[in-house]
């Protein structure tokens, strides 16, 4: 059983700059986490944490009791599963295939082909995230929505024990950000998402982190985490929160200042 968990983090930037302080975070198999909070509260550094790319400060990341900065990159890269934030094609002229295919990078020497397995997997992969007739085109041809999909597939065939996704539904239409949060969901890895939209965490994550100001300022299920005062608080909006009849899941409202004063 897969678990990864941040004791006693911190970061600050070589200029000195202090961007998280103390956070404490488990995540185990089976277990979607959301982090929510405004821009600037740190949930983009703290996912970079958690999967490698930046080294805490203080504290330390462990994969199932190892120190994850003492694994190997490529050990890493077998386990943990990364979408960034914006899915900029740069100059890179390889295949939508091509780019999938990375994702079997970690599980082969630098000298080895693909596999059957392989093909299979990325078939499989571009499939289920709905591009497969695309599998041909030029990475950087593709739409904003397409390349973001592309990377999921990545993902997917890197078989991870931990996928962490930044903001996973940028650039997708609203089907899409439906099917890909229920793909993640459906994969049984440990999942943490960064997630603006607080309608789409509430109902596809298991637990929220809420973030503010690099600081961890609310935990736990939706239901306790989202409510009227801690909205106020974090994002400094007025709010009506509610249980969605069909989904059981917590519904956020927001009110425009004007309303929020008629009804106080």
């Amino acid at each position: 059983m897969t678990t990864l968990r941040a004791e006693s983090l911190s970061y600050t930037t070589p200029q000195g700059r202090e961007l998280l302080s103390g956070i404490e975070l488990t995540a185990r198999d089976g277990e979607t986490v959301g982090l929510v909070g405004p821009n600037g509260s740190g949930k983009t550094t703290l996912l970079r944490c958690l999967y490698g790319t930046l080294r805490p400060t203080t504290g330390r990341v462990l994969l199932d009791g190892d120190d994850l900065h003492a694994l190997p990159v490529k050990a890493r890269a077998r386990r943990i599963a990364t979408v960034p934030q914006d899915a900029h094609a740069g100059g890179i002229e390889l295949t939508v295939r091509e780019i999938v295919a990375m994702g079997r990078s970690p599980h082969h020497r630098f000298w080895e082909a693909d596999t059957t397995t392989d093909r299979a997997l990325v078939h499989e992969a571009l499939a289920r995230v709905g591009i497969a007739d695309l599998a041909g085109r030029p990475f950087p041809s593709l739409s904003g929505g397409e390349r973001q999909r592309a990377l999921v597939a990545r993902a997917l065939v890197q078989q991870p024990d931990v996928i962490v996704l930044d903001e996973p539904t940028n650039h997708l239409d609203i089907r899409y950000q439906l099917e890909v949060l229920s793909l993640v969901r459906e994969l049984g890895t440990v999942g943490l998402l960064a997630l603006h939209d607080l309608n789409l965490a509430a109902h596809y994550c298991d637990r929220l982190v809420v973030l503010a100001g690099g600081h961890i300022v609310a935990a736990g299920e939706p239901a306790d985490v989202l409510t009227a005062p801690l909205l106020a608080e974090v994002y400094g909006v007025n709010a009506e929160v509610s249980v969605h009849p069909a989904t059981g899941a917590p519904i956020v409202v927001y009110l425009p200042p004007t309303a929020a004063a008629t009804t106080s």
